[in-house]
C-alpha cells in the first residue's frame, strides 16, 4: 500500500513527491461512455510512477465535450448550448445542469475505482480549459464570442480561479492523499494571440489578446489552483506558435506540447525551460490514424534533438510522455494500447537517462 500522510487536522495530506523519472500519462479525452471502464483502464495502465487521470468522455454528448465541462466550474456564471455553441447566460438551464452532473458523476466513479484499489496512485491528473480559450469558445448573449471584450475576458478568467477550489476539494475527497496535478488547455491561443479567432458574422477576426493579459489570465487561475491544493499545474498548448515564453513568465510548472512539428528555435526554448527546471510534456507518441509507431522510433524521436541541443541525457528526467493529441477518437482498445506504448516509451527513455 501507498503509504497516507495525515495533516495535523487528521485529513490525508498528498504524498510526497516521487523521485524525477521519465513517466507517462495522456491529455484526457477518452473514447466511449462508461466512466468506469474508463477508469479501471487508465488506473490499470498507468500505475505508478505514472499519472493517471480523470476521463473526458465527449461521446457522452453535450456537456461532457472540453468546454463545457469547464464551462461547468465558473462561479457565478452560468452557460447553455445555442445552435452557434455554449453561451453565457443568466441562471444555469438543462445543459449546464447536465455538464455538471456529468462530472460528478465521473468524479463519484473516480473515488469508488481508486478506493477498491490496493496500491492507489500517489498521483491524479485533472484537465480543464484554460482562460483565453474559453473566452474565445464562450458566446456572449450577442452570439458574439466572449473574447471580444475585455471586460468578459477578464470576468471569465476570475470566475475559473474562483471556482476551481470546490473541483479540486471533490477530487482530493475522491482520491484522498494523492498529489493533485493540473492540465491547462489553451488549443485556441495561437489564434487568440495572433488574432484569427473568426468573427460571429464569420466576415472579420477579432483583435488579438495582448501577451501581457494572457500572462495574467494565467497567473490568476495558476495561483487559484495552487491555493486549492495542486503541486503542479502545467498549460497545454498546441506545437504551432506556442507561446512558451509567455507560459513560462506566468509561472506554469510545465508545459505540455506535441512534438512532432517543434521547430528548431522552440527546441531551443524548450531546452532552457528544461535547464531552468521546468517539466516538459512531450507529445511523443502518434495513437491516431493506424498502427503505433514502434518504442525505438519514438525513443529516436526525443533523443535526437535532445542530444543536438547537448541537453546531458539525465535530464530526461524531465520529461512526461502524452500522445500527441487526446484519444477519443481511437477506439477503447487503441486508446488502452496507446497507455500501454507510452509507459514503454517512458522506460526506454529512463534507460537512456540512466546511462
Amino acid at each position: 500500500m501507498v503509504e497516507r500522510h495525515e495533516s495535523r487536522t487528521g485529513t490525508p495530506s498528498p504524498a510526497p513527491a516521487p523521485p524525477r523519472e521519465v513517466t507517462a500519462t495522456a491529455l484526457g479525452p477518452w473514447p466511449g461512455e462508461d466512466p468506469v471502464e474508463a477508469a479501471r483502464i487508465i488506473r490499470g495502465e498507468l500505475g505508478s510512477p505514472h499519472l493517471p487521470f480523470l476521463a473526458e468522455l465527449p461521446d457522452r454528448g453535450v456537456g461532457s465535450d472540453a468546454l463545457g465541462r469547464t464551462a461547468s466550474l465558473l462561479a457565478e456564471l452560468a452557460v447553455d448550448v445555442q445552435p452557434y455553441g455554449w453561451r453565457l447566460v443568466d441562471r444555469p438551464g438543462k445543459d449546464f445542469r447536465r455538464a455538471a452532473s456529468a462530472l460528478a458523476t465521473d468524479i463519484n466513479v473516480l473515488a469508488e475505482v481508486a478506493g477498491a484499489e490496493e496500491n492507489p496512485a500517489m498521483e491524479i491528473k485533472v484537465q480543464l480549459v484554460g482562460p483565453l480559450s474559453l473566452a474565445a469558445g464562450l458566446h456572449l448573449h450577442n452570439g458574439e464570442r466572449a473574447l471580444l471584450d475585455y471586460g468578459a475576458r477578464r470576468d471569465l478568467a476570475a470566475s475559473l480561479a474562483a471556482g476551481v477550489g470546490a473541483y479540486l476539494s471533490r477530487v482530493t475527497a475522491a482520491v484522498p492523499g494523492a498529489r493533485l496535478v493540473v492540465q491547462v488547455d489553451e488549443p485556441d491561443i495561437a489564434a487568440v494571440l495572433a488574432g484569427t479567432i473568426p468573427t460571429s458574422s464569420g466576415y472579420r477576426t477579432l483583435r488579438a489578446v495582448p501577451a501581457s493579459e494572457a500572462r495574467e489570465s494565467w497567473r490568476v487561475v495558476l495561483d487559484a489552483l495552487r491555493a486549492a491544493g495542486a503541486v503542479e499545474a502545467v498549460i497545454s498548448v498546441p506545437e504551432v506558435e506556442a507561446p512558451f515564453e509567455q507560459i513560462l513568465a506566468a509561472g506554469a510548472d510545465g508545459i505540455a506540447v506535441p512534438l512532432k512539428a517543434l521547430t528548431s528555435r522552440q527546441w531551443e526554448q524548450l531546452a532552457g525551460a528544461v535547464e531552468s527546471g521546468t517539466s516538459l510534456w512531450l507529445g511523443a507518441l502518434e495513437a491516431a490514424g493506424g498502427p503505433l509507431p514502434k518504442v525505438a522510433e519514438s525513443v529516436e524521436a526525443v533523443w535526437r534533438p535532445w542530444r543536438q541541443l547537448g541537453l546531458p541525457a539525465d535530464t530526461l528526467a524531465s520529461i512526461r510522455v502524452t500522445p500527441s493529441a487526446g484519444l477519443a477518437g481511437c477506439s477503447p482498445s487503441q486508446a488502452t494500447a496507446a497507455l500501454g506504448r507510452l509507459t514503454q516509451l517512458a522506460d526506454a527513455l529512463n534507460q537512456l537517462a540512466q546511462g
